[in-house]
C-alpha cells in the first residue's frame, strides 16, 4: 500500500477529471470513426484497395512529423491562458471541421479527384488534430505533481475515452442500414456531421476547466516565431535527443510499442475468425457479434479493469500493476483458442475479461508513468520542462508501431493462406490464424514484461525527485 497521503493541493477536482475525460473521449473517437469510415471508401465511394491502402498509411507519415513540432511549441508557449490550454480550445474546433469535411465526398465524382481530395483534406485535419491531441496529452502530465493521483487521473480519463470503443463499432451497422439512410455515401456524410459536433463540444471542455503548472515563473522557454524557425529546429533537436536518453522513458515507449503493437496486428484477426471460422463465411449469421465483441471489451475495460488497474498501482506500484495487468491479458489471449467455438458462440466473451487488462492497464499506467519521468527530465536537463515533447514522442512511436502492425497483420494474413474475397476459408487457414491470434500478442506482452522488469522509478524515488525540484524551485 501506498505509505504517502497524496496532499489536498495536489488531488484533481472531479470537474478537471470530467473534461480531461472528455478530451480523452474525443483522442478515441476521431481515429476510431476514421478507421470505421475508412471501410467504406471502398464500398461507398469505390476506392482501388490499394489507393484505399495508400490514403491510409500516406498521412500517418505526415502526423509522425507533426507532433514533435507541436510538442515543442507548446512546451515553450507563453500565455495568459498557460502552454495548452490555447491550441487544445482552437484544435478541437479545427479537428471537428475538417473531419467533417474531409468525409464530404461525391461517390460521383472521379476516383482520382476523391484520392486527392481526401488525401490533402487528411494532411490539413491531421494539423487541426496535432493541435488538439498533443498538447492534451501534455496537459494530462502536468495536471498533478503526486504519483498516486496521476495514475487516478489517468484512470478516470480513459475510462471516459473508452466510451468511444463502445461508439464506434456500430457507425458500421448504423451506415450501412437502408432503414437510417438512402445509401453508405450518404451515411458517411450525415454521420460525420454529428462525429464532428460532439468532438467540438466535448474538446473545448479540458481548455475550459482543466489547469495544468503555473508556468509564468518557468525559465528557458524558447522564442516561438518565424524569425526563430531554424533555432527552434535545432531546440527541437537537442530536446528530443535529452529525452531519448532518459532510460525509464525508454522502457516505456519499448513495452508500449510491444503490448499495442502486438495488439494491432492481430486485431482484426477476431472479426474474421469470428465470421469464417464460427460461422463458416455466413456474414449474416454473423450479424451484430463483431460489434457486440469490440463494445463489450470496452464496456469491461471501462467499468471494471480500469479501476483494478488503478487500485493495484496504488497497493503494489505502477510497474508492478503493469506487470500483472499483462500476463493476465496473456492468460486472456490463451483462452482464445477455447473461447472461439462454433458449438456456442457465447463462449467468445469468456477472454475478455482477461485480454481487457493489456490495453486497459497499458495506457493507464503508461501514461501516469510518463508524467513521473517528465519529473525526472526536469531534475536532470532543467527548465523548460518538457510534457509536450515527452507526449508527442510517445505517441509518435505508437503511431509509428501501428503502421508497421497494420503491414505485417496484413502480411501474416498472406502467409497463413487468408483470401480476401473467399466465401470460406480452410481448416488449416483458420487453424493458424487462430494461432497466430493468440501467440502475438501473447509473445510481444512476454517481452514488454522482460523490458519493465527492471524499471526503477518508484513511488519512493518519484516523492524524492519531487522535494528536490521544489527546491530548487523554490516552493513552499
Amino acid at each position: 500500500m501506498s505509505h504517502y497521503k497524496t496532499a489536498a493541493k495536489d488531488r484533481v477536482p472531479l470537474k478537471s477529471k470530467m473534461a480531461f475525460g472528455s478530451g480523452q473521449l474525443v483522442l478515441n473517437l476521431l481515429p476510431g470513426a476514421l478507421g470505421f469510415f475508412m471501410f467504406f471508401l471502398l464500398t461507398a465511394f469505390g476506392m482501388d484497395p490499394f489507393l484505399a491502402g495508400l490514403l491510409g498509411g500516406l498521412p500517418r507519415i505526415f502526423d509522425a512529423l507533426t507532433d514533435p513540432i507541436m510538442g515543442f511549441i507548446s512546451d515553450n508557449t507563453k500565455s495568459r491562458w498557460g502552454r495548452r490550454r490555447p491550441y487544445i480550445f482552437i484544435g478541437a474546433i479545427l479537428s471537428g471541421i475538417f473531419f467533417a469535411l474531409l468525409w464530404q465526398l461525391d461517390e460521383n465524382n472521379s476516383q482520382t479527384y476523391n484520392f486527392w481530395y481526401f488525401l490533402i483534406m487528411s494532411m490539413v485535419f491531421l494539423i487541426g488534430n496535432t493541435m488538439f491531441a498533443t498538447p492534451l496529452v501534455g496537459l494530462g502530465y502536468e495536471m498533478t505533481s503526486d504519483y498516486n493521483e496521476r495514475t487516478r487521473l489517468m484512470a478516470f480519463g480513459n475510462t471516459m475515452g473508452q466510451i468511444a470503443w463502445m461508439i464506434v463499432p456500430w457507425f458500421w451497422v448504423i451506415i450501412a442500414d437502408p432503414d437510417i439512410f438512402e445509401n453508405q455515401a450518404q451515411g458517411v456524410r450525415q454521420l460525420s456531421l454529428f462525429v464532428a459536433g460532439a468532438c467540438i463540444i466535448l474538446g473545448i471542455l479540458p481548455a475550459i476547466f482543466c489547469k495544468g503548472i503555473d508556468a509564468s515563473h518557468m525559465e528557458n522557454r524558447k522564442k516561438i516565431s518565424l524569425n526563430t524557425m531554424f533555432s527552434n529546429l535545432k531546440d527541437l533537436f537537442k530536446g528530443i535527443v535529452e529525452v531519448s536518453k532518459n532510460k525509464p522513458f525508454m522502457k516505456l515507449c519499448g513495452a508500449t510499442f510491444l503490448v499495442f503493437n502486438g495488439f494491432q496486428m492481430v486485431a482484426s484477426f477476431s472479426v474474421f475468425i469470428i465470421v469464417f471460422y464460427l460461422f463458416n463465411g455466413d456474414y449474416g449469421d454473423a450479424g451484430t457479434w463483431p460489434a457486440w465483441f469490440s463494445t463489450i471489451t470496452a464496456v469491461l475495460t471501462a467499468f471494471i479493469v480500469i479501476p483494478i488497474i488503478s487500485w493495484m498501482a496504488n497497493k503494489w506500484g505502477k510497474r508492478e500493476a503493469f506487470i500483472i495487468s499483462t500476463v493476465l491479458s496473456i492468460i486472456g489471449y490463451i483462452l482464445k483458442w477455447w473461447g472461439f467455438n462454433p458449438e456456442n458462440p457465447w463462449l467468445m466473451f469468456m477472454p475478455i475479461p482477461f485480454i481487457a487488462f493489456g490495453l486497459g492497464g497499458l495506457f493507464t499506467l503508461m501514461m501516469s508513468m510518463t508524467a513521473d519521468v517528465c519529473d525526472l527530465d526536469e531534475l536532470n536537463n532543467g527548465m523548460p520542462r518538457k510534457e509536450g515533447t515527452f507526449g508527442a514522442i510517445y505517441w509518435w512511436m505508437v503511431k509509428l508501431g501501428q503502421a508497421l502492425a497494420l503491414v505485417l497483420g496484413g502480411l501474416v494474413l498472406k502467409l497463413v493462406g487468408f483470401i480476401s474475397d473467399a466465401e470460406t476459408q480452410t481448416l488449416d487457414t483458420m487453424t493458424n490464424l487462430r494461432i497466430a491470434d493468440i501467440v502475438i500478442p501473447s509473445v510481444t506482452a512476454a517481452l514488454a514484461i522482460l523490458v519493465m522488469w527492471k524499471y526503477n522509478l518508484s513511488e519512493d524515488r518519484a516523492k524524492e525527485i519531487k522535494e528536490k525540484l521544489i527546491e530548487r524551485r523554490g516552493e513552499l
